[in-house]
Parts: C-alpha cells; sequence; structure tokens
C-alpha cells in the first residue's frame, strides 16, 4: 500500500493507511474537534475501512486540543441539522432510544480489538466525549498541556460512550467517582500517576514519541501481539487458576506456531 493512503474524510474524522500503521485523525480544529452523531458515525466507519494488514491506530486530534466533548449545539431545542435533538432522544421509546445510544458508542467500540494496538496522542482539552474516546484507546500518550475532564455529570448527564469501565480499570473506583462527580481538570502529572496516561511529553514532542511507541509494537512479532493483549484484556475477569491455564494455552499456540506445527 502506497504511503498514508486516505481512505475516510468526512464528518470531521480522517483516516489514513500507511502500511501496518493507521492514524484517525479528527480533523475539525475550528470547533476544538467538538464531537456529533456525525463524527461517532465516521469514526465507527473508519473501524470498518481498516485493511487487514493494520496493526497499530493511532488516534489524535487537529489543533490545539484533542476534543472539546460535545458540540454544544446538541443542548440546544433545534439540535444539529439532520440529526434528532436531545429532546428528539429523550421523547423516543425505552428501545429506540437504547438503540440510538448503542449506535453512537460504535466509534468507541473497536479500539480495543484484540488484533490492533490503538494509541490515543492528546494535547490540550479532552473534556467529556473526548475524554472517553482517549479512554477508548489502549494506551495514551499526552502533552504536558493536557486537560481532562468528565462534565457529563455536571450537565445532568452521565458518560454514556464507554469511559466508565476503562476509567475505572486505570484508576480505581474512588478516584473514578471523584473525577466524574466534580468534572475537574486532571492535568498530565496526575495523569501519568494515576495511569491515565502512559507518558507525558512536551507538545511538540508527542508525535515523535507516539511514532517511536508504534514503532517499537510494530517491532514485535504480530501474532505475538494479538496473543499477549488478549491475556491481559481477560486478566481481570479470570480467576489466577484460570489466568494460568490462559497463558498455558496462549504459549502451547506461539511454541507451535514457531515450530511450523501450527495450524
Amino acid at each position: 500500500m502506497a504511503s498514508s493512503d486516505l481512505l475516510l474524510d468526512q464528518d470531521g474524522v480522517r483516516l489514513t493507511v500507511d502500511d501496518a500503521l493507521a492514524t484517525v485523525t479528527l480533523a475539525n480544529p475550528a470547533k476544538r474537534n467538538a464531537q456529533s452523531p456525525a463524527m461517532w458515525r465516521a469514526l465507527a466507519e473508519a473501524g470498518r475501512l481498516l485493511p487487514g494488514a493494520v496493526r497499530v491506530v493511532v488516534l489524535r486530534g487537529e489543533g490545539k486540543s484533542f476534543s472539546a466533548g460535545l458540540d454544544r449545539q446538541m443542548f440546544t431545542p433545534e439540535g444539529i441539522e439532520g440529526e434528532p435533538s436531545f429532546i428528539d432522544l429523550a421523547r423516543s421509546g425505552d428501545a429506540e432510544l437504547d438503540a440510538a445510544i448503542a449506535r453512537f458508542q460504535e466509534g468507541f467500540t473497536w479500539w480495543r480489538r484484540s488484533d490492533l494496538v490503538s494509541i490515543a496522542a492528546v494535547q490540550g482539552h479532552a473534556i467529556g466525549a473526548g475524554f472517553q474516546l482517549a479512554l477508548a484507546c489502549d494506551l495514551r500518550v499526552v502533552a504536558d498541556d493536557v486537560q481532562f475532564a468528565m462534565r457529563e455529570t455536571g450537565l445532568g448527564l452521565v458518560p454514556d460512550l464507554t469511559g466508565t469501565h476503562p476509567l475505572v480499570s486505570l484508576v480505581g473506583y474512588g478516584r473514578a467517582v471523584e473525577m466524574c462527580l466534580t468534572g475537574r481538570f486532571v492535568q498530565a502529572a496526575e495523569a501519568v500517576s494515576t495511569g491515565l496516561a502512559n507518558i507525558a511529553v512536551p507538545v511538540d514532542q508527542l508525535d515523535a514519541t507516539v511514532g517511536e511507541l508504534a514503532s517499537a509494537i510494530l517491532a514485535a512479532p504480530r501474532d505475538a501481539v494479538i496473543e499477549t493483549k488478549a491475556l491481559l484484556q481477560g486478566a481481570a475477569e479470570r480467576t489466577y487458576d484460570e489466568q494460568r491455564a490462559a497463558e498455558r494455552a496462549a504459549q502451547s499456540r506461539r511454541l507451535r506456531d514457531l515450530a511450523g506445527l501450527g495450524e
């Protein structure tokens, strides 16, 4: 595949692919990459369009902010043209409303596929939906100007874009409750110390650092990466002995594959 093939450019989302590395860019810097249902559909489409050769996906935001969260026009009575307003959604039946939110979530779910490693490169504001999109990724590299905040509760809502599970897993229940209920900013040093971020770097080093991390992951054999990620993803749900058994099974597959005896 030619270098940096453009596979998608719509509704503030751009997908480019360079061999095994894909980059998804939030591309509406004039609105600080504010999110809308159209953007969520485009994010879901980006996941569907990924070629099978892709192993690492980098998520980034153009401009000074990763994503300032929901497009505030969604909160107005008229909403966003062509989209149901919040009032329209509230008037929906239970099944219809549940299905609508499930569709919104589809842009956030594919980042943790076992055959991919996703890296969020986060600078500036990552608020609400922006915070949750960063949390959807396996890894987060942040600039030293990053400001995370979960503001949904202050708006009378809840975080519903898949962010609560990874947030609790990363920082623990008590800290997650405090972050969500106060809506306060979490800056780079705290993000690293609490496990929200893997590393913080000066903003002018963000892209280079993410590139180095992606290269390091791509240097490892793909099947070993997939098996290791699957082991780690399932570890919290397994007992100690179940995890030991899962390790044995995964290693057996790897040994046979390396010996040319795999299926």
